[in-house]
């Protein structure tokens, strides 16, 4: 099937070039121009990163399936969707690796403080002063919420580092790490906590103020999970008054455009929603969520549904 298929947002162009070698894809202002292709459309592709409202599903009479190409959904509708007959579809376990990884190098830049050495060299410093001595993470206590598939990479990649892990989710896994069923409690023991779970109304404003002040003026908060698992505000206040030690965020609640008072702590480690962001977890991204909707017209049944 060469159309019925609706682009919502953008691709970067290696992934775009992926896309257009599978379909041809109708973008939202066709749908204007030529009225027709509102009932012909079959299909929706995505990236995580854009919203499906339910305002545009409500148009489409004959969409079966809307595939996005990540593993969050929270700007999709699903319950809608479902309610109509719609399958939903991400990209899990492919990209874990990615982000897995990320989430240790963001933690070795933030309690090495890697950005601030570089500058220190380029610009100087060295030559002038003594740069301040930083942190291990051997020996940490590192606690992880959410121990779903990417917050068991993350654990995995965590134990050669000699630390100690704990970790909050809604039921006990069997795994060899404390399970803390109170996540202020799991904040208060750990030297450093790592968000990893789906974003939406269920997870969002999860640390809050209390949590931050439970994680203590010596502990660290890294975020590979979605910005609005983080009450910002509370956040700002919490690093610019050293509430907590430091941070490292990957994810932020309105991104692209960010708290400009970030960009102001020397305690934070700023990245750009890169934790996918590899030429080899994109491409196989790119290459499930075609697949979901290929396998989906061919047997009515999706690779990798949301459910």
């Amino acid at each position: 099937m060469r159309d019925g298929i609706l682009q919502v947002g953008e691709f970067p162009g290696p992934m775009q070039a992926l896309v257009d070698e599978r379909y041809d894809c109708w973008r939202e202002p066709d749908l204007e121009s030529y009225p027709g292709r509102t009932a012909r459309v079959r299909g929706i592709v995505t990236r995580s990163n854009y919203a499906v409202p339910a305002t545009l599903i409500e148009r489409l009479p004959g969409l079966r399936i809307i595939a996005t190409c990540g593993v969050g959904y929270d700007l999709i509708p699903v319950d809608f969707a479902s309610a109509r007959g719609i399958t939903v579809t991400n990209t899990p376990e492919v990209l874990n690796d990615a982000v897995a990884e990320l989430c240790i190098g963001l933690m070795l830049s933030m309690l090495r403080q890697i950005p601030t050495a570089d500058r220190f060299v380029r610009e100087g410093e060295w030559t002038r002063r003594t740069f301040p001595l930083t942190a291990n993470l051997a020996g940490k206590r590192v606690g992880i919420v959410g121990m779903g598939r990417i917050g068991r990479e993350i654990a995995d990649r965590l134990t050669p580092f000699k630390v100690e892990l704990g970790y909050h989710a809604r039921t006990p896994r069997a795994l060899p790490w404390r399970f803390e069923p109170d996540l202020q409690a799991l904040a208060g023991w750990s030297d450093i906590l790592i968000l990893a779970v789906p974003g939406g109304v269920a997870t969002a404003g999860m640390i809050d103020a209390e949590v931050l002040e439970a994680l203590g003026p010596d502990g660290y908060l890294v975020n590979m999970a979605r910005g609005s698992v983080v009450d910002e505000p509370a956040l700002i206040e919490a690093l610019a008054h050293h509430r907590i030690a430091g941070a490292a965020l990957d994810v932020f609640e309105a991104e692209p455009q960010i708290d400009p008072r970030f960009a102001t702590f020397d305690n934070v480690v700023l990245v750009p929603h890169v934790g996918s962001a590899t030429h080899e977890t994109r491409s196989a991204m790119v290459k499930l969520m075609l697949d979901n909707l290929e396998q989906f017209f061919r047997t009515g049944q999706a690779l990798t549904p949301v459910t």
